[in-house]
């Protein structure tokens, strides 16, 4: 018998309006929850969570996935981590000049609308993943 095969893995599924975007077994997941990330292990206690915008992480064996989630909530049950959100995109799917025009100053004097207030959250949340990817060359 190999050593870890006995290790019980994870189901992570993470679902958009749109398409299933992940759905794979997985040793951890790491949740942008609204209040901070949440490490996710096998055999965790039932949870349901807020998401904010964030980086959702998934590491197989030395295989590392990331994620920008756009909110949404997420369940924890019986080893299957479950995901629902508005938009999904790996890491590599984000543009950085859309997140660099979305974060561009605004003239003095301009009073944000809540839409304007999420964009810029969505893309503070998008550059903190791309500086990431960034520094660490290929995570």
């Amino acid at each position: 018998m190999e050593v870890g095969s006995t290790r019980t893995m994870l189901q992570c599924v993470v679902v958009t309006p749109e398409k299933i975007v992940l759905d794979t077994p997985v040793e951890s997941v790491v949740l942008p929850l609204y209040d901070g990330e949440l490490g996710i292990l096998s055999g965790r206690a039932p949870l349901i969570g807020r998401l904010g915008p964030g980086e959702l992480r998934t590491r197989h064996g030395n295989e590392v996935q990331r994620f920008f989630v756009d909110g949404g909530f997420a369940q924890v049950r019986s080893n299957v981590v479950t995901v629902l959100t508005p938009r999904a995109l790996l890491a590599t799917e984000i543009k950085k000049n859309e997140v660099e025009k979305a974060l561009e100053p605004l003239p003095p004097g301009t009073v944000m609308t809540d839409a304007q207030r999420k964009a810029r959250e969505r893309a503070r949340a998008q550059r903190r993943i791309l500086e990431k990817k960034d520094s660490h060359g290929h995570s």
